[in-house]
């Protein structure tokens, strides 16, 4: 059996398209385009926004297939995994992509082994082998000390999730066109034993995830007494705090704090690096955020080579100037 095709998992919630889905776009465009090949938008759910549906095809897909019933509203893993088995069975795609999210890590595991298809988690890079055609899925191994990359040359589809905010969503362009699709799920795909009880939102007020801007701290404060000083800073940017991985693995801060392979990917609208080196491992965590400020001693520090503005200088002497003309700007 051929498969073709690259596909993507649009996810939803409360019937509208999540942000993920257009990053998605943007690198299943990519590979869509080195193989030649459609580029497909999956999503599942119940009376998703037709115009989000759209939108899709205005991001880059050349065709989207919504599956809705009421059963599918809300994620569960059973009745997704079967819908998503089903539509593999009918249209036999080459490649999958869905964000490392928590539908996306809990989904595609499990449609990967029903399927007996290859599947690489976590992924930050994704490319074509020019010989083969095969998918070519980087990721970090041993705690993010090294990079790995693995293909499978011998299972169709080739599987992967890749981490959201690792790359910028792609541009709408008006006027594109293409085909959405309706399906109606087969009512005995839709059995679960799971129960959808409720839905907890988040009480983290700063996020880093979803933050417009994120102040990271690394060694250069020295040590963990000294995040007071990053505290007006904070207050006056009304931002997230994030950190590199030395900060988290000497304790001074949590690990929901980390930037970087091991930590979390953001892509912020500005991220500010204080006392951060800028090491592989953290540059690979933030360095598509839109602005980057970077502040150091060390005028060769790696940090410089990926910032919009540089201050090198004492951040000591430096961040609480910076937060006093800031706190003074925005009371004006």
């Amino acid at each position: 059996m051929e498969h073709k095709g690259i596909w993507i998992l649009a996810e939803q919630s409360a019937g509208r398209v999540q942000r993920i889905s257009h990053e998605l776009l943007t690198r299943g465009r990519d590979l869509a385009d080195k193989r030649q090949a459609e580029l497909t938008a999956i999503t599942f759910g119940h009376n998703i926004n037709n115009e989000d549906l759209q939108e899709l095809i205005e991001r880059g897909a050349d065709r989207v297939l919504a599956m809705e019933a009421p059963a599918l509203e809300h994620f569960l893993v059973e009745p997704y995994a079967s819908c998503m088995l089903y539509m593999i069975t009918r249209y036999h795609p080459e490649i999958i992509i869905a964000g490392a999210t928590s539908t996306g890590r809990t989904l595609m595991p499990y449609v990967a082994i029903k399927a007996d298809a290859g599947l690489t988690a976590d992924c930050t890079v994704l490319e074509i082998e020019e010989e083969t055609g095969n998918l070519l899925q980087t990721r970090p191994a041993i705690g993010g000390n090294i990079l790995a990359t693995i293909k499978t040359p011998r299972h169709r589809p080739q599987m992967a999730t890749v981490r959201p905010r690792s790359t910028r969503p792609a541009q709408r362009q008006a006027g594109r066109t293409g085909r959405v699709e309706h399906l109606e799920a087969p009512s005995e795909m839709l059995f679960s034993r799971i129960k959808r009880l409720g839905f907890v939102k988040s009480q983290d007020e700063h996020g880093l995830a979803d933050a417009d801007v994120v102040v990271s701290v690394g060694r250069g404060i020295k040590k963990g007494e000294n995040l007071k000083i990053i505290k007006p800073l904070l207050e006056a940017m009304e931002c997230a705090l994030g950190a590199s991985r030395e900060v988290i693995d000497r304790g001074w801060l949590s690990y929901p704090h980390q930037v970087g392979l091991s930590g979390k990917t953001v892509n912020p609208k500005l991220y500010v690096a204080i006392g951060i080196s800028g090491s592989i491992q953290h540059l690979a965590g933030m360095q598509t955020s839109e602005n980057i400020i970077a502040i150091n001693s060390d005028p060769d520090a790696q940090i410089f080579r990926v910032a919009n503005i540089g201050i090198v200088g004492n951040l000591f002497d430096v961040v609480p100037v910076l937060a006093e003309k800031i706190r003074q700007a925005r009371s004006c």
